[in-house]
């Protein structure tokens, strides 16, 4: 990945993504179970299709303008061909159906990777390249991607791939202001990040893989059940919560460039994210007392603190007070 982020040549930022995705098989495909195996193909497949696809796109624009760095992507085939590549890396609609997949066949700490950290090599690529991108290109794949993220996150009742399908709207969020404001991306999947870690780092410590477990967490720690449901709410996008600040700066930001209408269609559709975020806030409120759980418990906390969580959840709910700032 940092190869990748301090890169200046196509072939060096092609090499850093594929020593990348070599590393990250061995860690999908770690269990020993048929699933976690088909998942690390699956994500092979993909990666290695958008790789070729990248490469194919950076030759072109060589050819073409006898150029090989990457801010000087100046030819409109590559360019196009290249967002396609990046879009199929990160997993953005309408090249998304791998993550899902993956995620549910890899483990609670592989999921996190994969939503974080291999995010921030295509995003930085996107970044650089932002000022040659048509923006009608990456206003369509946004709108989809939250379209697809709200819908296909409906009727899950595996968290993982619900989480998939938050991580797919939140990239649309992302792609649709990248080719506009640039900087303003890249506030908004850093914030993506900083909730979705202690979000996920919670579900490891409680073991909870599915909605139903998640019923279970009150009666040992409502500590850790009030932050999940602060978390949700927060990735909902809902003030004052952090995950307000950048959807707030996207519209803003969106309306100021006469593209009101998009924006407006890009708050009706969050409202798809919102109903199963809320749903699950709601399943984890209603188990709390004087009502009792209606599930046995499944496990037991393992007595270990978590310094990285402790850190990271004030920042993913009250990092509100920064908006004035970015907004000036």
């Amino acid at each position: 990945t940092l190869t990748v982020t301090s890169a200046n040549h196509w072939m060096t930022a092609w090499l850093g993504l594929e020593l990348n995705m070599i590393s990250i098989l061995p860690v999908i495909a770690k269990q020993k179970h048929p699933r976690s195996t088909e998942a690390a193909t699956k994500y092979f497949l993909t990666q290695a299709t958008a790789s070729a696809l990248m490469l194919f796109a950076s030759t072109i624009n060589a050819w073409q303008t006898g150029s090989w760095n990457i801010m000087q992507l100046n030819n409109k085939l590559s360019c196009i061909l290249m967002i396609a590549a990046l879009t199929m890396k990160m997993g953005a609609a309408p090249a998304h159906f791998w993550l899902p997949e993956v995620m549910q066949g890899a483990t609670l700490a592989t999921a996190l990777l994969i939503t974080t950290w291999q995010k921030i090599a295509p995003i930085t690529l996107l970044y650089m390249i932002s000022n040659h991108i048509e923006p009608i290109i990456t206003l369509s794949i946004g709108l989809l991607s939250i379209l697809v993220g709200g819908w296909g996150g409906f009727n899950q009742t595996q968290l993982r791939k619900m989480m998939a399908y938050s991580s797919i709207a939140h990239l649309g969020w992302t792609m649709t202001i990248i080719s506009i404001m640039p900087n303003i991306a890249l506030t908004n999947i850093i914030i993506y990040m900083i909730m979705s870690t202690p979000f996920f780092m919670l579900l490891m410590t409680t073991a909870s893989k599915t909605l139903q477990t998640m019923t279970t967490t009150w009666t040992h720690t409502p500590t850790t059940t009030i932050i999940l449901m602060l978390l949700l709410l927060s990735m909902a996008g809902l003030p004052p919560l952090t995950g307000f600040t950048p959807k707030l700066l996207i519209l803003d930001s969106l309306v100021t460039h006469k593209l009101t209408l998009t924006a407006a269609t890009m708050a009706l559709l969050s409202l798809l994210s919102l109903t199963f975020y809320l749903r699950t806030t709601y399943l984890l409120t209603s188990t709390a007392p004087p009502t009792t759980a209606q599930s046995t418990t499944t496990w037991r906390l393992k007595p270990h603190q978590n310094q990285i969580t402790a850190l990271l959840a004030p920042i993913a709910l009250f990092n509100i007070t920064i908006l004035p700032a970015l907004l000036t």
